[in-house]
C-alpha cells in the first residue's frame, strides 16, 4: 500500500527535474543543446504544430508586422521564380515589407571568419568572370 502513496510524488518530482533540466539547457549555450532536443521532438505532427504555434506567439509579440508579413507570404506560397517574389512582396504593406527584408537581410549576413587566414582568403577572393560586364540581349 505504500508504493501506492509515492506513486504521484515521483511522478511530480520528474516532471519537476524534467522542466528544471528544460530550462538550464535553454540557459546554456544560448540554448544550443536544447535546439537538438526540440528538433527531434518536432518530427512528432502534433509537437511540431504546437512548436510552431509557440513561436508564431512569440513573433507576434515581438514583431507583429513581421508577423503579419510571413503569415501573407505563406498563403501566397513558395515563390518559385524571381517575379512571383516580386509579385508576393508586392502583397505587403510598407511597413510589413521594410520587417520582413530587415529579417532576410539578418538571416543573410555571412558569419565572421574564425581565424586570419580565412579572413585573407575571403578577402582575396576573385569576383567571377562574367560579373563585370554587362550581359546583352542578342536580337533574333
Amino acid at each position: 500500500m505504500s508504493w501506492l502513496i509515492w506513486t504521484p510524488l515521483v511522478v511530480l518530482g520528474t516532471l519537476l527535474v524534467l522542466l528544471g533540466l528544460t530550462f538550464l539547457l535553454g540557459r546554456v549555450a544560448g540554448g544550443r543543446y536544447l535546439q537538438a532536443i526540440v528538433l527531434t521532438l518536432a518530427k512528432v505532427p502534433l509537437l511540431r504544430r504546437l512548436f510552431q504555434r509557440m513561436s508564431k506567439a512569440a513573433l507576434e509579440r515581438e514583431n507583429p508586422e513581421l508577423a503579419s508579413a510571413i503569415r501573407k507570404l505563406e498563403r501566397f506560397g513558395t515563390p518559385t521564380t524571381p517575379e512571383a517574389a516580386q509579385r508576393a512582396l508586392a502583397r505587403l504593406t510598407p511597413g510589413e515589407r521594410r520587417a520582413y527584408l530587415e529579417a532576410a537581410g539578418q538571416q543573410a549576413e555571412l558569419p565572421e571568419a574564425p581565424n586570419r587566414a580565412a579572413r585573407r582568403k575571403g578577402a582575396s577572393v576573385p569576383a567571377p568572370a562574367g560579373a563585370a560586364r554587362a550581359r546583352k540581349k542578342r536580337k533574333r
